[in-house]
């Protein structure tokens, strides 16, 4: 992978052995964990997203997203500074058993300071069958509109931010490889 997804595409595994299974990082918005703040995020601005797999192949897969930060890393603002994850309120998958056609979603909770929620590095590398995989990123930010996963298809509406300096980029590199 040259460049980063944006919040809300899909991105497919690159590998024989888990054929078919993709995962996708959406649903950026500001809220609370259910179980309520921690007290460690005090003043710091509450988000959550959610990571999706799907399974489109013929084989069922066994998958974890459990741990911060080695299953996920998240990372706010321009410096790339580390936000507060709130594992307590997230959502946890472990050891699913995702069967053909099929999906499984957990809901991730993070806190920042306001300012730096505008722009997200989401970094997602599950255990898949017990091995641990490769990290793909998303990036977006709060505000910025997420895009349509179809190919080419983005809404030409988004405000200025991380996903239309992406999209640009990918515009970009498409063209200068034609």
């Amino acid at each position: 992978m040259n460049v980063p997804n944006v919040v809300g595409d899909w991105q497919e595994y690159q590998s024989k052995e888990w054929a078919g299974l993709r995962v996708r990082v959406h649903s950026l918005k500001k809220a609370v964990p259910p179980r309520g703040r921690d007290q460690a995020a005090k003043g710091l601005t509450y988000v959550s997203f959610q990571v999706t797999f799907e399974n489109r192949g013929s084989e069922y897969f066994s998958i974890s997203l459990s741990s911060h930060p080695y299953h996920y890393e998240v990372r706010v603002g321009a410096g790339g500074h580390g936000a507060f994850i709130d594992e307590g309120g997230s959502d946890r998958i472990r050891d699913f058993n995702l069967y053909p056609q099929r999906r499984v979603t957990a809901t991730l909770y993070l806190a920042a300071p306001p300012m730096q929620l505008k722009q997200l590095d989401i970094q997602i590398s599950p255990n898949i069958d017990g091995e641990s995989s490769f990290g793909y990123v998303w990036v977006g930010g709060l505000g910025v509109h997420e895009g349509s996963t179809r190919l080419g298809s983005r809404a030409s509406t988004a405000e200025p931010g991380v996903a239309n300096e992406v999209e640009r980029f990918l515009k970009a590199t498409t063209s200068d490889e034609s």
